[in-house]
C-alpha cells in the first residue's frame, strides 16, 4: 500500500534535533496547545517532495491511514495528499469525488491539531468547495461553536481565506463576530488575519464598518492583525478608540 511507502520513507529521514526544534515551535509541551504531539523532525519541503512523488497514485484510503499516524509530519502527508485528491477531483469536474474527499477531511480534522494542519489544508479542500457550495457554509458556524475543540474553529476562521480571494465575506464577518470574545489567542490571529485579507481583497468598506462596530471590544491581538496593513494614521485611530 502507498501508505506504507511514504511512512517508510519519512521515517528514515527522522531527525532528532530537528523534531526537538518542532516541538519547542508547535507548543508541544505540558498546557500547551500542541502538548504530546510527536514530531521526526522532518522539513516541510521534505513532506512536500514525498507527496509529490505519490500524488497522481494515491487513494483516499491511503490519507485516510496516513492522519491516523502519532507522527506530526506523517499526518501532515496524509493531508496534503488529501488536497492532491481533491484537485485531481475538481480538474476532471467529479462532484461526487469532490464531495467524498470534503467528507473524508471533516471527519480527519480532529487529527489536524495544530495549526499549520489546519491552515495549510482547510482552506484548500472545505474553501474551495464552499466557493460553489453556499448552502453548506452553515459548517463554518457549527464548527465555530465547537468549545470543545480549537481546531474545528480555527477550521471555521480560515476556511474563509478562499471565500475572501472569491470575493466573498460575509462568512467572514459572521463567524468573526462569533469568535469576538474566544479566549485563546490562536484564535484571535486567525480572525484578525482573515479580517486582514478581507481589507486587502476588495472588502476594505466593509471591513472599516466592521471595525466601528468593534475594534473597542475585540481582542487587542485581533484588531492587530486586522488593522496590520492600514496607513499609520487610521492604525492609530482604531489603536486608540476608546
Amino acid at each position: 500500500m502507498i501508505y506504507n511507502e511514504i511512512e517508510r520513507l519519512m521515517r528514515e529521514l527522522d531527525d532528532e534535533a530537528q523534531a526537538r526544534h518542532l516541538m519547542r515551535f508547535f507548543k508541544c509541551g505540558p498546557g500547551e496547545y500542541g502538548e504530546g504531539d510527536r514530531f521526526l523532525g522532518i522539513r516541510c519541503p521534505q513532506t512536500r517532495e514525498i507527496v509529490k512523488r505519490y500524488r497522481h497514485e494515491a487513494e483516499l484510503a491511503d490519507t485516510l491511514r496516513l492522519v491516523e499516524s502519532p507522527w506530526h509530519e506523517i499526518r501532515l502527508a496524509g493531508f496534503l495528499l488529501m488536497i492532491e485528491i481533491f484537485n485531481r477531483y475538481r480538474k476532471k469536474k467529479d462532484e461526487e469525488g469532490m464531495h467524498t474527499t470534503v467528507a473524508c477531511y471533516i471527519e480527519s480534522i480532529p487529527r489536524g491539531n495544530n495549526w499549520d494542519l489546519v491552515d495549510m489544508v482547510a482552506p484548500k479542500i472545505l474553501g474551495v468547495w464552499l466557493i460553489d457550495h453556499p448552502e453548506e457554509r452553515e459548517l463554518l458556524d457549527r464548527f465555530a461553536a465547537m468549545d470543545d475543540s480549537l481546531w474545528h474553529q480555527r477550521v471555521a476562521v480560515v476556511t474563509n481565506w478562499m471565500l475572501i480571494r472569491d470575493g466573498i465575506y460575509a462568512d467572514t464577518f459572521r463567524i468573526a463576530e462569533m469568535m469576538l470574545h474566544h479566549p485563546h489567542d490562536l484564535i484571535h490571529k486567525a480572525t484578525g488575519w482573515m479580517l486582514r485579507e478581507v481589507g486587502k481583497r476588495g472588502g476594505m468598506t466593509q471591513l472599516l464598518d466592521f471595525l466601528d462596530r468593534y475594534a473597542t471590544t475585540m481582542p487587542r491581538t485581533m484588531l492587530r492583525y486586522a488593522i496590520e496593513k492600514f496607513p499609520d494614521p487610521l492604525r492609530h485611530h482604531y489603536l486608540t478608540l476608546r
